[in-house]
């Protein structure tokens, strides 16, 4: 069963502007994320953007592209337009693949296509990793995922869930406290990448916003309350970290020189 990635890449950016663009071991950002991505199952690898400069970088390496309005309030908007321009079937599968991941596993791209296709019940897949440290679990930028024994979601969020209520009585730990997670209960960072059905897609942008996805900054729990099934699964391979500053570009740009030196 085929399925399609879109990589949506916009041009601003907060803090690092035009960083789909930015120069990695001599070809641009996106360049990077397209190739891995087609080193995946994929059938079709397609950037999605509302730029002209970015389209014009990524028809000079041979990619495809799609434009889309630069009024999209969400990346999931901007995969929704694709998924109506290009005419896909209502059950076709869209991997979402972020335009600031230019080192991810082309095996989490399959795992999220080839879970879709594992449960047809669910109408979104996403992938997750087990938090070790216990300042994540506290950490708000660290979204936790709670999911039951057959991978399906019950909730994101930004706070410590579930709530380990015998263990952390006093409430959330001071800063510099000594913290421990229970033996008994796994924690779970969400990872942000997405397989969608497209039908999943047309519904998601007829849906408000919900209140809980406003009042977490979390797009996806819109999906879950509108009663669509999201299925987590955790991480097949250790995913690198994505480009959001300066820093994470540079990291990845000496990884990927050492990498070439190494490579000969």
């Amino acid at each position: 069963m085929s399925f399609t990635v879109v990589i949506p890449a916009r041009y601003a950016s907060s803090r690092l502007p035009g960083k789909p663009l930015a120069e990695i071991a001599g070809k641009p950002m996106i360049q990077h994320v397209c190739e891995r991505a087609a080193e995946s199952r994929a059938d079709r690898v397609v950037v999605a953007t509302d730029d002209d400069r970015i389209r014009t970088a990524c028809e000079g390496f041979g990619a495809e592209v799609v434009m889309t309005s630069p009024n999209h309030a969400s990346g999931t908007d901007r995969l929704e337009e694709v998924a109506r321009a290009l005419g896909f079937e209502a059950d076709h599968r869209v991997v979402n693949v972020q335009g600031d991941e230019p080192l991810i596993p082309p095996e989490l791209i399959n795992q999220v296509a080839d879970n879709l296709e594992l449960y047809p019940e669910a109408a979104i897949a996403t992938l997750c990793e087990r938090i070790h440290d216990p300042e994540q679990v506290f950490n708000p930028n660290v979204v936790k995922v709670v999911f039951d024994h057959q991978g399906m979601a019950h909730y994101f969020s930004r706070a410590p869930i579930p709530w380990a209520r015998d263990q952390w009585q006093g409430g959330t730990p001071l800063k510099g406290v000594d913290i421990s997670l229970p033996h008994n209960m796994g924690y779970f960072r969400h990872i942000g990448i997405y397989g969608y059905r497209a039908s999943v897609l047309a519904q998601f942008v007829s849906w408000a916003p919900a209140p809980t996805e406003v009042t977490e900054s979390l797009e996806q729990l819109r999906a879950l309350y509108n009663g669509a099934r999201i299925h987590v699964d955790v991480a097949a391979v250790n995913p690198p970290g994505g480009i959001d500053t300066e820093a994470d570009l540079q990291r990845v740009r000496n990884w990927l020189e050492r990498r070439e030196i190494d490579n000969g």
